[in-house]
């Protein structure tokens, strides 16, 4: 079998509500999702979930050759970017080519890809995480309740702009998983992405530890701050949990060195092959992992063959359009099926047929750091950024690009 070309997609995700964080929101609610789809000589086909940056540079390291020989072929396509470097959404175009690739290979296999890996259980734990900090609080309790429906027991809220806010909503949310589940004590987590200094999350945490348990902090100060996450872990009951922006076990390194992280975090969007690496890695510092993303699908199968999975991300119970995926929550997790690969099947003419248009990004966007972050003296009177509507630049789901050579 060899590889003979690949084709780029772009879908939508429709929230049906504002998502966002402490750095922006996207008030329509539409965010993209780009696609590489993989293709073979044999006719079959691999789906990744990820950015098509460079991807004309990127490919010719795959290109020609045999597809199951995964690992591999990773470490091809990093050495190919080696002179520019392969962080940022480089790194993302590489993860989605490792995940169609993988998707290949159990699909010749005949076997989902959880079992290919080794899984022997196909439920992966979940916990919720709505991208909410721009949700009203009744919005906010229904949106926490659905998930609670589905069994979900823990729940990460958006955060970090002001101390008061975050303890009303987590106490919101602490009382609806609470109430679905009579004598259990539910778990929050709070997100803040990068929102502060490190006396401002020890302070910040500390305040809300009076009244409520935390089960991690996610990402307090700078992603790369090993000295600063490692003080604020140090400072605070909860975990520190990081990892979903590093891009490479060379920039995990200095981090788990410095005992700077409690949950090792990695981002779907970077691949199989980086995550299990990243898994290994944070084992032998006996470290749990937990995967982050809204289409996790390669993650989530990956998280079955390691021994220090912990807990996976569900952000949005509905499917992007034109995207089907073999697996379904209930019981308070991911129970993945089993269909050949990675269970994702590809409505091309819907994704087409599609009109929806994706927000593009703004300075009001989560996608750009605020000029005061890390830098407010007051919460929200002293430059938290205001969440103002995203307008309608760029394009919508569409099939943008293909290269092939039979």
């Amino acid at each position: 079998m060899r590889i003979t070309g690949y084709r780029t997609l772009s879908t939508v995700q429709e929230w049906g509500r504002p998502v966002g964080d402490a750095n922006g929101i996207f008030p329509d609610g539409v965010t993209s999702l780009p696609i590489v789809v993989v293709e073979t000589d044999e006719g079959i086909t691999g789906v990744g979930f990820g950015p098509h940056v460079e991807i004309e540079r990127i490919f010719p390291a795959v290109e020609g050759e045999d597809p199951r020989a995964v690992p591999a072929l990773y470490d091809r396509m990093l050495r190919q970017t080696f002179k520019a470097g392969h962080a940022g959404q480089v790194f993302g175009t590489i993860g989605a080519i490792d995940t169609a690739l993988w998707d290949i290979k159990a699909k010749a296999a005949g076997e989902p890809l959880w079992r290919l890996l080794g899984g022997r259980d196909r439920r992966v734990p979940a916990y919720a995480s709505g991208l909410d900090i721009g949700l009203t609080d009744d919005e906010l309790v229904a949106e926490y309740q659905r998930y609670a429906r589905h069994g979900l027991r823990a729940a990460k809220l958006k955060g970090g702009l002001d101390i008061d806010r975050d303890r009303e909503r987590l106490c919101l949310v602490r009382d609806v998983l609470a109430e679905a589940a009579p004598g259990q004590r539910p778990g929050l987590m709070l997100d803040v992405n990068e929102a502060w200094t490190r006396k401002q999350a020890v302070r910040h945490v500390g305040e809300l530890e009076r009244v409520l348990d935390l089960i991690w902090i996610e990402e307090p100060v700078r992603r790369w701050d090993a000295d600063g996450l490692a003080a604020v872990s140090r400072g605070v009951r909860a975990s520190v949990a990081t990892g979903e922006n590093l891009t490479g076990l060379e920039q995990y390194r200095p981090l788990i060195t410095a005992g700077a992280v409690d949950v090792v975090q990695a981002s779907a969007v970077w691949g199989i092959t980086h995550f299990l690496r990243v898994a290994a890695l944070a084992h032998a510092h006996d470290l749990p992992v937990s995967p982050i993303g809204n289409s996790p699908a390669g993650l989530l199968h990956a998280a079955t063959s390691v021994p220090n999975h912990l807990v996976s991300e569900l952000q949005d119970l509905h499917r992007p359009i034109g995207v089907a995926l073999d697996l379904h929550v209930e019981e308070g997790a991911f129970v993945l099926g089993d269909s050949p690969g990675l269970g994702v099947l590809l409505d091309e003419e819907a994704i087409g047929r599609s009109d929806r248009t994706p927000g593009g990004v703004t300075a009001e966007s989560p996608n750009v750091r605020p000029e005061r972050a890390g830098r407010r003296l007051l919460a929200g009177a002293d430059g938290a950024r205001p969440l103002l509507p995203v307008g309608p630049v760029g394009v919508g789901p569409t099939a943008n690009h293909r290269r092939h050579h039979p």
